[in-house]
């Protein structure tokens, strides 16, 4: 993991810029920040090797999917400890599931799913999930809407 003083305000501006379109040519994004293209080659395969780039993602819309239910799924599990990698193995195992978190509070994991509909995420709760011997308890959100951030960058001063 980067330690993120090290990032200078060029490494910002091209964390930024690739935060907002990761499609960008090496060329373009030079250009923008401000950079020779073979500087900015180098920076982006140092952020890469350091850890901070951890990938590139293909977002995509899950109703032209066909999975326009999306939920999230409040899960405990008991006995805790023995069961967290089990538990998210299995979760992240299922089409449906888009990301899983570990949390602390009252539940132990928060599962973001998309389904195809409110009979198929009644499946995935009830076979997927409650039917698991870890899993005390289930509760369901479903997403409305869904906002996202602008990029993420380090904490200033």
């Amino acid at each position: 993991m980067a330690d993120p003083a090290r990032l200078d305000p060029v490494d910002l501006a091209i964390l930024r810029e690739l935060q907002n379109d990761a499609r960008i040519t090496n060329k373009e994004l030079a250009a923008v920040v401000g950079i020779a293209p073979s500087t900015c080659l180098d920076r982006v395969a140092r952020l890469r090797a350091a850890g901070v780039i951890l990938g590139t993602v293909l977002k995509v819309d899950a109703t032209a999917l066909g999975r326009p239910l999306q939920a999230l799924l409040f899960v405990r599990v008991q006995p805790h400890r023995g069961v967290l990698d089990p538990f998210v193995k299995h979760s992240l195992a299922q089409p449906e599931t888009r990301a899983v978190f570990h949390l602390t509070g009252p539940d132990d994991f928060m599962v973001h799913v998309a389904a195809t509909s409110a009979a198929d995420l009644q499946r995935l709760v009830l076979d997927e999930f409650t039917a698991r011997p870890e899993v005390a308890l289930v509760h369901t959100t479903l997403i409305f809407q869904q906002w996202e951030g602008g990029p993420l960058l380090p904490p200033t001063g």
